[in-house]
């Protein structure tokens, strides 16, 4: 009987340890096509969109998690990028431009947080909201690569989570055809007050109200021919300028990644595939060997020399087992280790490079958001300059008061 249980108990542990992994790759995935504007919009309700540089997601995670800094970084930049290129291919957005910082003020911020993302899948955090306040879109996108998307004569074509930029353009473009002209003409006024309120809040005091459920509403409008209105708009087209400038630099960014990004993700797709396998494999191994050993030590200590040889043999291999099970976890830590290089040589590659600008040179040597916190000072500095010797004119500030 003991005999029976020993061999019983030895077999399960070969079974577990001969069971096979279950592939859980993607083999084929499809791309939604980018959707057009339903009708022609007008040239004055073309929305501007400002996708900011996402948030790497690096608040709350740890090193078990298999996330790296580095690449993580440099994905927060690339990625707004394809975004932004999905959005224009629609033909139904104004100017669509990746901006440094959330300071930016423009019709429609698209900000992001990146949840997951090797070369298998992607879990990105989308919120969209519109210069009155209106949330447009707050809600996650899921991608999975196919297992082909890594192919030297596909891969040219399509990101390998293109699925995923184009599906947030397509809900994005179904969020703004649900919008009336005026709505849209709305927006884009409130964006210029706001743009003016931030440069001057005293002169343009009493212009927008904020309602209850945190959307602006606008009281009135300043006359087309106020000096500090068009200094304003003067102080935005120079900023624009700037932020069309980084575009420049977002572009030659992405160029530069492109290479050793794919080819960290093919392989980074290959080591999540393997480490997963290697796990499973390595948990199997180490339970069927804490079986074997179990069984082997009962069986060792009593009964015939028959049973006490196979609980002597089932000792040894079960601690074989539990050696194999231990050698794979390390070679999975080694598949890590290759990843964490990876990255390294990755950011080392990615290094942000010189713009020239019309009036100066700047270094964006990684910090592109400080350098735009920077620029964003010298605007200010260069509007006050501007209006030192213009005094808010007396019935300004009395249609002001009345207002109030």
């Amino acid at each position: 009987m003991m005999r029976r249980t020993l061999h019983c108990i030895v077999g399960l542990a070969l079974a577990l340890t001969l069971t096979g992994c279950v592939n859980h790759t993607v083999k084929s995935t499809s791309v939604p096509a980018i959707e057009t504007a339903s009708t022609a919009v007008p040239e004055g309700q073309l929305l501007d969109v400002g996708i900011a540089v996402f948030d790497p997601g690096l608040d709350d995670y740890d090193e078990g998690q298999q996330i790296y800094p580095e690449v993580r970084k440099a994905e927060a930049r690339y990625m707004p990028n394809l975004l932004a290129e999905a959005m224009q291919n629609s033909g139904a957005w104004g100017a669509v431009r990746v901006m440094p910082g959330e300071a930016s003020i423009t019709d429609l911020v698209v900000e992001g947080t990146i949840l997951a993302s090797n070369g298998e899948e992607l879990q990105l955090m989308i919120t969209a909201t519109d210069s009155t306040g209106r949330v447009w879109l707050n809600r996650k996108y899921t991608g999975n690569a196919s297992r082909y998307a890594y192919n030297s004569t596909t891969r040219t074509v399509y990101d390998p989570f293109q699925a995923v930029y184009n599906t947030i353009a397509n809900d994005l473009l179904k969020q703004q055809e649900a919008l009336a002209g005026q709505d849209r003409e709305k927006i884009r006024t409130v964006t210029e007050l706001l743009f003016a309120q931030d440069f001057s809040e005293e002169a343009f005091a009493g212009y927008l109200n904020k309602s209850r459920r945190g959307e602006y509403q606008i009281q009135r409008l300043p006359a087309e021919e106020d000096p500090m209105l068009e200094r304003v708009r003067s102080i935005r087209e120079r900023d624009l300028v700037f932020i069309d400038t980084l575009q420049d630099y977002y572009g030659s960014f992405n160029g530069q990644m492109y290479g050793p990004y794919q080819e960290w993700r093919k392989l980074s797709y290959e080591e999540t595939i393997a480490l997963q396998e290697l796990r499973a494999e390595s948990t199997r191994r180490l339970i069927a060997g804490g079986i074997a050993v179990l069984a082997g030590v009962a069986a060792a200590g009593g009964g015939d020399s028959a049973t006490r040889t196979a609980g002597n043999v089932a000792v040894i291999g079960g601690g074989y087992l539990l050696k194999s099970g231990l050698e794979k976890r390390a070679e999975a830590e080694i598949h890590v280790q290759a990843l964490e290089e990876l990255g390294l040589s990755l950011e080392a590659e990615i290094t942000p490079s010189v713009i020239e600008l019309e009036d100066r040179t700047v270094m964006l040597s990684g910090n592109v958001e400080d350098q735009y916190d920077q620029w964003r000072e010298l605007l200010a500095e260069i509007y006050r300059a501007e209006i030192g010797e213009l005094a808010l004119p007396e019935a300004n500030q009395a249609d002001n008061s009345s207002a109030q």
